[in-house]
């Protein structure tokens, strides 16, 4: 199989933050997403990370970028729903949606949440929660305008109520996306019709070749979809080209891929989750790899994660040489 041309490039950032001094890395995270539309990027993807030092409130901090922006998609990668209540989720998104002028991409996945018997204290004291895919649906159906009370009209003098999310956004629906790592919810998000993530860790079920079974999962995904080959599938690796590097850089990148290396050659703990290496070197090293990779031969649209724990001139570095050199060598043309 030959590569499809890339038709979206977009990458994905994790905000770090100092916890003595938050703004920084917050204004930091914003500034990198202007750059990204600046650079010609499609998109723009910020992790979740709950009671750590990187973005707690991607919705709150995407809102701020619709104001700081006027083209690039804006994406989560990906919301953990264990956390939330999906009806007050989704007056978030629609009301972020509106905003942007139609340019949200909200991704998301269910489950335990991490570490729940130390925050279940905290976050659910009182309540007995259900973490399947039926709390996605939920979502999905308070997105789409599905009845959300018994209650519309107007009541009283003033106040005039709907039965269903407010604001209303028609097109969001067609932009949620489910961050899947398994045959199970690959299969899932294709017969719910969403459009799918696929990143950098996927769980070893039918083999030990990270790309064979991200592949698998591509395929699974789109038989399952209406749309079948035209599903949208985005892939997330983590790529660090370093064509106008600083011989510093290049030696603290290499260090970085050194260190986590280990973990990518065989599956870890109880699930099996394989980690996906990382790609180091000039933007034409990459490429060449990428271009033999079997799960990227199915995709035409990517959301590069940028390494953690980096530091801004290294981001403005690495996202300008993907714009300027890596995405047009996998067929990319710039907005």
């Amino acid at each position: 199989m030959t590569s499809r041309p890339l038709r979206k490039l977009g990458f994905l950032t994790i905000g770090l933050f100092d916890s003595d001094d938050p703004r920084p890395g917050h204004e930091s995270t914003l500034e990198i997403i202007k750059l990204g539309e600046d650079l010609g990027f499609d998109s723009a993807w910020v992790r979740h990370r709950h009671l750590q030092y990187g973005i707690s409130s991607p919705v709150a901090v995407l809102a701020a970028a619709t104001q700081r922006t006027s083209r690039i998609e804006l994406g989560t990668a990906v919301i953990p729903l264990g956390w939330e209540n999906p009806l007050r989720l989704a007056e978030d998104l629609a009301t972020v949606d509106v905003l942007s002028g139609g340019r949200l991409n909200p991704g998301l996945s269910v489950g335990l949440p991490m570490n729940y018997d130390a925050v279940k204290e905290a976050l659910y004291p009182d309540t007995t929660e259900d973490f399947s895919y039926h709390r996605v649906e939920r979502l999905l159906g308070f997105v789409r305008g599905d009845k959300a009370s018994d209650l519309s009209g107007a009541q009283g003098v003033v106040e005039v109520f709907s039965d269903r999310v407010e604001p209303h956004s028609p097109g969001l629906i067609k932009r949620m996306w489910y961050g899947g790592a398994s045959l199970r919810s690959a299969q899932w998000a294709g017969e719910h019709g969403m459009n799918f993530l696929t990143s950098s860790v996927v769980k070893a079920e039918e083999s030990g070749d990270f790309a064979e079974i991200q592949s698998s999962h591509i395929r699974t995904f789109r038989a399952h979809h209406p749309d079948r080959e035209h599903a949208r599938v985005s892939q997330g690796l983590v790529v660090i080209p370093t064509d106008s590097a600083t011989p510093e850089q290049k030696a603290k990148y290499r260090a970085y891929v050194d260190k986590r290396t280990p973990r990518t050659t065989e599956p870890q703990g109880p699930a099996r989750m394989l980690f996906s290496r990382d790609y180091v070197g000039s933007s034409a090293e990459i490429a060449e790899q990428l271009l033999a990779h079997a799960a990227f031969q199915q995709v035409d649209e990517v959301a590069f994660a940028l390494p953690f724990s980096f530091e801004h001139p290294d981001y403005v570095q690495i996202l300008t040489d993907i714009a300027g050199h890596l995405g047009p060598a996998l067929g990319w043309k710039p907005v």
